[in-house]
This record gives C-alpha cells, structure tokens and sequence, in this order.
C-alpha cells in the first residue's frame, strides 16, 4: 500500500470564509499516482473545518448565517473561553457542528463523490495562514 501526504495553506482575508479546495485536493491526488484508496481531508486548526457539500453561493450564505446564529461571535463574554484573553469561542462551536476532516473514497484515480459533491474548508477565527492535510492512502 502507497501513502502520499500533502499540506495546503491558506491566507484568509475574512474571520469567516468557505473556501472551495476540490482541485487542490484533486491535484494531491494526481501527483500521489494512487488510484484505487481513500483521500482524508482534514482542518489543522481547532477553529476550522472540512466539509463536503454543493459549490452554490445560496447555500455557502446560509451556512454563515446559519452557524452565526447557532453560535454568534458577539458578545465575547457569552463564551467562558474568551477568560482567557481570545476572542475565538464561537469558531470553536462552528468546527465542532461542521466537523473535523472528511474521507473520500479514490477509484480509478478519482475522488469519488455524489452529484455536486465538492470539499470546502471552512474557516470561523482567520485573517491568518492556517493549513489542511491531505492524506492519501492505497494503491
């Protein structure tokens, strides 16, 4: 079994962004040479997340909104974590509704997804480099 590991960056310019990463992640793939296996895409950072879903601004607006309201980032003292001097306690709820990492399945040297199935990293704390890891395994 061959296993491939490849991290990418980012430099978000919002403290809530979605960012699509299915070509990054598709790239990853090709250079990895592996074409029967399974891709892991996972968020580096405790104050992000990546998820899968459908590439439509409608639904990327809804989601911003939607985590906002769940989990609002003012007023900072809602959070007992901001105590501690951040200001990041609502990016830690938004990761933990929208998860950690997401797994696809590789066959025939593709990412194997469903109709409109793409792979977003979320960012809920940026405005500063943050990184996501690729990790490809098979044959």
């Amino acid at each position: 079994m061959k296993s491939f590991r490849r991290e990418l960056f980012f430099n978000t310019t919002k403290r809530m962004e979605f960012i699509n990463i299915t070509r990054d992640v598709e790239r990853a793939l090709a250079e990895s040479g592996i074409q029967e296996g399974l891709c892991l895409v996972n968020a580096m950072h405790i104050t992000a997340s990546v998820f899968i879903n459908d590439d439509e601004d409608g639904l990327l607006t809804d989601y911003a909104k939607w985590l906002e309201e769940l989990a609002p980032h003012e007023p900072l003292t809602r959070y007992r974590h901001n105590l501690t001097g951040e200001d990041n306690g609502d990016a830690h709820h938004k990761r933990q509704i929208m998860g950690r990492e997401v797994v696809v399945a590789v066959t025939e040297g593709r990412l194997d997804f469903g109709t409109w199935e793409q792979i977003f990293y979320g960012e809920f704390d940026g405005r500063r480099r943050k990184r996501v890891l690729v990790k490809i395994i098979g044959e």
